[in-house]
């Protein structure tokens, strides 16, 4: 089983955060979200989130797979915390898929793992991204570096993590229910 680590802080993206969430789960993993401080997370239009659990209990825990969902203040928050910067460079270092939509890969150029690789992000944060190679496509994907642009590409990018984690046959099967336009 594959073992997803989905952090949430108040200000999250609410349409990435749970497509994210539903779609690899639906495939078969095993997603824990986690808010930064406590358990009752707000999204960043104001819809409560109950997480799995709170960050601090996780840290040890080893990650298939982390995806950060944007949002404003949410993505932003992300960055300024330490323990995601550690749990990012950590995740690089091992050889094991980091993710992030929105404005969420400026999360990834902060923990320095975007130098010289192709990252997507939401167009208002295109500036930060300054070490990787920003391009305008709505998913793209660079090695295990997956980055999506916004909320309107958050189905087509959870299929591309469905992809890289359980193969193109996975995507086709869960489409059969959710008809996505991919």
């Amino acid at each position: 089983m594959k073992n997803i680590l989905v952090p949430l802080a108040n200000g999250f993206e609410e349409i990435e955060a749970i497509t994210i969430i539903d779609i690899l789960r639906r495939a078969g993993a095993l997603v824990t979200t986690a808010g930064l401080i406590k358990k009752n997370v707000i999204g960043s239009h104001h819809v409560k989130i109950l997480a799995d659990t709170v960050l601090d209990d996780v840290l040890e825990n080893d990650w298939d797979m982390i995806v950060l969902p944007g949002g404003i203040p949410g993505a932003p928050t992300l960055a300024q915390d330490n323990r995601i910067i550690k749990l990012i460079k950590e995740s690089e270092a091992k050889r094991r898929y980091t993710a992030a939509i929105c404005a969420a890969p400026t999360v990834l150029e902060r923990a320095g793992v975007t130098e010289g690789k192709r990252v997507t992000s939401h167009p208002g944060s295109e500036n930060e991204i300054k070490l990787g190679l920003y391009t305008s496509n709505s998913v793209e994907q660079d090695g295990l570096m997956i980055t999506g642009q916004a909320a309107g590409s958050a189905m087509k990018f959870a299929f591309k993590l469905v992809e890289e984690l359980f193969g193109k046959e996975k995507v086709l099967e869960i489409n059969k229910g959710v008809l996505a336009d991919l």
